[in-house]
């Protein structure tokens, strides 16, 4: 697997992303993937710190650079928990737990995640608030997003040998047939 085409993919991948999204500066964006489906493996059965670095890093520069927080998911075994930024944990009132991510124990995503976050943080749930999301392997993110989830279809479906699946929110439309709705 050559980790230079994973970056370029994942750069790819997040850029289309987030144009589409438009998060507005101070949202959530949630990243759940396993690097194991990745590199064409069975998720949870080679996770790999330098695969991880290669989709992580393009995702928290693209994030970072619209000022969004980045919610990293864990895998069951830490019941999906998420590692954040404290001042996301803040902002958003999410509850803390206590636990350290490792590879085979949250992750490879979220254990290469928590050694780069400047305040890194793990909580039990995002109570569903994240305003768009990226699943690479088909690790379910759904459960995070904001109540009207809506796909995104990308030019690209793959990072490696990963299938991915794009999301973003937006408000629920209420008040019926004589409604007016800004565009969304």
């Amino acid at each position: 697997m050559d980790i230079n085409e994973i970056k370029i993919e994942t750069k790819e991948v997040i850029e289309e992303l987030l144009d589409i999204a438009d998060v507005k500066s101070g949202g959530l964006f949630v990243l759940g993937g396993s690097t194991s489906e990745v590199i064409g493996k069975k998720v949870g059965t080679s996770g790999s710190l330098d695969i991880a670095k290669a989709i992580v890093d393009p995702i928290l520069e693209s994030v970072k650079k619209r000022n969004l927080y980045l919610a990293v998911q864990g895998c069951e075994h830490l019941n999906r928990a998420l590692l954040v930024e404290e001042e996301a944990m803040i902002k958003y009132n999410l509850e803390e737990v206590s636990v350290i991510p490792q590879v085979h124990a949250g992750g490879s995503l979220q254990t290469y995640s928590y050694t780069i976050f400047e305040r890194p943080v793990m909580v039990e749930s995002l109570k569903g608030l994240a305003h768009a999301g990226l699943d690479i392997g088909l690790v379910l993110i759904g459960m995070h997003l904001r109540p009207v989830a809506v796909p995104v279809r990308l030019k690209r479906n793959k990072i490696g040998y990963a299938t991915i699946v794009a999301a973003r929110t937006r408000p629920k439309l209420i008040g019926g047939e004589r409604a007016i709705y800004k565009k969304q």
